[in-house]
């Protein structure tokens, strides 16, 4: 028998069962449910794929942690046990309005309305987060929200205004302590055991973590999938961990949560992770879905091929440790077996004398796919370069190591690294740039590396002219 899902909505209990479906699935989407059965229209759809940011809501926590997501690409069955805020259900003193909106209406920084909403809900999250009010850390918490119909300059001081509001508490949905099945086709297990027995039994369901990819096949092709695995609330693939040497990330824990550990081991991955989609797809993306994909153009693998990184696949069978290079085998194609799942990316830290630098170009500063990234570790000695290991995407069919170029640098300088970027790579042309562009972009990258290691001052970022 199908369990119910069960989770808070604006301080409410929400209990869904079975046969009051009626044609809403675990497979539905939040923002779907929210608008159609909910009247809560407050929650707008513009792109459909968790980019502009209008159907922004906000997952609330027990610690007092604010995280806001996209509605539109979350899925029903992922809510299950979760505490959920729209537009709707913000109020201030004795019916008052939030003084997140107020702060929005005084500084001028309402939009047309559509939008409007999901600029809130955003402000909301950052209030309550306790962040610094400077630049920086604002675009960062607006970077999911694309419209500026009023300018950035009333939007920012309204945030300003917002911050360090403090956080009330609120009603959490009771948490599950054993596995669910959602009509038949949604399994949420709470275990390592569970998940494997349902990996082996169910072998064509799809793997969902953060439906920051999945999620499309629900909204924006309106083909959910026929089956999923709900992998995120299974501790084994949540945990963070690291000793001296290594860091091990669970590959369902989220950017968010994984962050602050991998920007004080690789301080480089600050500007580039902030990159990386925006605060509403690292509130539920992870890594290990990043690499599950198997894209040629995702953020993450680049980064982690310099980073020599490894994977921990584990099954019925047992465990096994395979390097990331060897996980890619073709186009969408990976190593990984039908009954096996990823349970963590493991990476050693920089030991003293090397280096880590990333970059990722695109055609949009923010919230945008790349079109081509890289990722180098250096170890240099006395000003020698002894070692060095160089990953990009969008280059190839899979992200891939360089190594006619790791070669060529060790052997004879940058400018045979350089020279060397046709030996690794024969990138396509598509609408992200031409085989050319991709080629010179990646010589001009290290280029740009080498004057990061001899003229730090040359290397300078420019976000704007």
């Amino acid at each position: 028998m199908a369990d119910h899902i069960r989770f808070t909505l604006n301080d409410g209990p929400v209990e869904l069962s079975p046969s009051e479906h009626w044609g809403v699935s675990p497979m539905t989407t939040l923002l779907d449910w929210l608008r159609e059965r909910r009247g809560l229209s407050g929650t707008k759809e513009g792109c459909a794929e968790g980019d502009c940011g209008a159907c922004t809501v906000v997952l609330e926590q027990a610690d007092g942690g604010r995280r806001p997501v996209n509605a539109c690409i979350a899925l029903l069955g992922q809510i299950d046990g979760l505490s959920v805020r729209t537009v709707e259900g913000l109020r201030g003193p004795e019916g008052s309005p939030h003084a997140v909106q107020v702060a929005m209406a005084e500084a001028d920084a309402t939009q047309c309305g559509f939008c409007t909403p999901g600029f809130v809900m955003s402000a909301y999250a950052f209030a309550a987060g306790g962040e610094k009010a400077d630049l920086e850390t604002i675009h960062d918490a607006l970077a999911g929200n694309l419209c500026r119909c009023t300018g950035y300059r009333p939007i920012v001081e309204a945030m300003t205004k917002a911050a360090g509001l403090p956080v009330e508490p609120v009603p959490l949905a009771p948490k599950r302590t054993g596995p669910a099945v959602f009509d038949g086709a949604f399994f949420a297990p709470r275990s390592l055991a569970e998940l494997l027995k349902l990996r082996a039994a169910h072998p064509d369901a799809l793997l969902l973590a953060g439906a920051t990819d999945l999620g499309l096949l629900a909204s924006r092709s309106r083909k959910p999938p026929a089956a999923v695995i709900h992998v995120a609330h299974v501790p084994d693939l949540t945990a963070i961990m690291q000793d001296k040497a290594r860091i091990t990330i669970g590959a369902a824990a989220t950017y968010a949560d994984a962050m602050p550990t991998l920007i004080t081991a690789y301080p480089a991955l600050k500007t580039y992770l902030a990159r990386l989609g925006s605060r509403q797809i690292r509130s539920l993306g992870t890594i290990g879905g990043n690499i599950g994909t198997a894209s040629p153009i995702g953020d993450m693998p680049p980064v982690l091929l310099a980073l020599e990184a490894s994977l921990k696949l584990v099954s019925v069978r047992g465990a096994r440790d395979l390097p990331l290079e060897e996980f890619f085998l073709g186009y969408r194609k990976t190593a990984l077996a039908p009954d096996e799942v990823i349970q963590s990316i493991s990476m050693p830290k920089l030991w003293p004398g090397e280096f880590f630098f990333c970059d990722k170009v695109s055609k949009r500063r923010d919230q945008d796919i790349s079109t081509v990234a890289a990722g180098y570790r250096l170890r240099i000695k006395s000003g020698r370069i002894e070692d060095v290991r160089i990953g990009f995407g969008g280059m190839a069919a899979t992200p891939k190591r360089a190594r006619h170029v790791e070669a060529a640098l060790l052997k004879e300088g940058f400018t045979a690294a350089m020279a060397a970027v046709p030996k690794d790579f024969q990138p396509i042309d598509d609408w992200r740039g031409s085989a050319a562009y991709r080629l010179q972009v990646a010589a001009n990258l290290l280029r740009r590396l080498e004057l990061r290691l001899a003229e730090p001052r040359r290397a300078v970022e420019v976000e704007a002219l």
